[in-house]
């Protein structure tokens, strides 16, 4: 089969200077596409900046023969996010590919966190990605294609003790990338997001030394590669990704239980089994679609 290509393509790769980020831009670059290797260059609390990381990655891009440049931009700013787009435009004349990668971690436990570490956390991961995304959202509508990329976590989906912070950001990913999808479908715009497994600066502290080299980062971006190609058809779904095992995940709705009778506590109580029922699981598309059992109850 022919190989996959991004020629003509340009990307912008948020927090692209290490990690998984790096991995993605490196990857993209080697198969055609000119890339935006963002990275404010701070340490992984997002303290510190430094435009030194991004432009490692762009002359080993160029080195090996590709088109880039570097940008040390703050995606959790308006500004910042604007002038991370308009580096893509400046540089290489449009935008096709985004890939909100950019994170910090400030864990602690739930008792002990502040409201500045809950918001710092959030205001990279979330309101980053939508920064970013926004910014070169009038530019993806108007040439009428686009390849979005989010990066989740399994804390984000499952949770993760001293984690409330991150864990919130990366499931307020999945609603904003379904909501993505939906809105961009009549431009050929694609959002689809990642939950990750990987050995990184960020989750050397979470996971096992020797699992190093079997959870590269190497295992994650090809999954990542194929989501930004202009071949893809799925949309507004969530991967998990890790080494070398890749699996879909779903968010699904039971049978439930339901009466046109107004509810009591009671009724919740000696139904509770039938509420808890995960089969026959549903998935829906939209909010539209998850509705209509409501629906089609009250108007029987």
């Amino acid at each position: 089969m022919s190989e996959l290509r991004y020629d003509g393509r340009v990307a912008v790769v948020t927090g692209a200077g290490h990690g998984l980020g790096r991995q993605h831009a490196l990857e993209l670059a080697a198969r055609g596409a000119k890339v935006v290797v963002n990275d404010l260059g701070g340490d992984r609390s997002g303290a510190g900046a430094s435009a030194g990381p991004a432009q490692e990655v762009v002359d080993e891009i160029k080195k090996n023969g590709g088109e880039a440049v570097a940008n040390p931009d703050n995606v959790a700013t308006p500004e910042g996010a604007q002038a991370i787009v308009q580096g893509a435009l400046d540089a290489f004349g449009k935008v096709d590919i985004v890939i909100n990668n950019a994170g910090i971690l400030r864990d602690k436990s739930f008792k002990n966190m502040s409201p500045e570490e809950f918001d710092s956390v959030i205001a990279v991961h979330l309101r980053g990605s939508f920064l970013v995304s926004s910014a070169a959202w009038p530019h993806l509508r108007e040439n009428g294609y686009g390849r979005i990329v989010n990066t989740s976590s399994p804390a984000g989906l499952f949770g993760n003790f001293g984690q409330a912070n991150y864990s919130t950001a990366k499931m307020g990913l999945v609603g904003f990338t379904k909501t993505l999808a939906q809105e961009g479908a009549k431009y050929d715009i694609k959002a689809n997001a990642i939950a990750p497994v990987a050995w990184t600066r960020m989750t050397e502290d979470l996971l096992p030394a020797d699992f190093s080299e079997k959870l590269g980062v190497d295992q994650v971006t090809p999954l990542v590669a194929y989501l930004v190609h202009e071949g893809v058809e799925d949309s507004g779904e969530v991967y998990t990704v890790g080494g070398g095992r890749i699996a879909k995940i779903i968010v699904a709705e039971g049978p439930g239980y339901g009466q046109k009778t107004t509810l009591s506590a009671e009724d919740v109580r000696d139904n509770w089994a039938a509420i808890n029922s995960a089969e026959p699981m549903t998935v829906f598309k939209n909010v539209g679609e998850q509705m209509g059992p409501l629906i089609q109850l009250l108007s029987s």
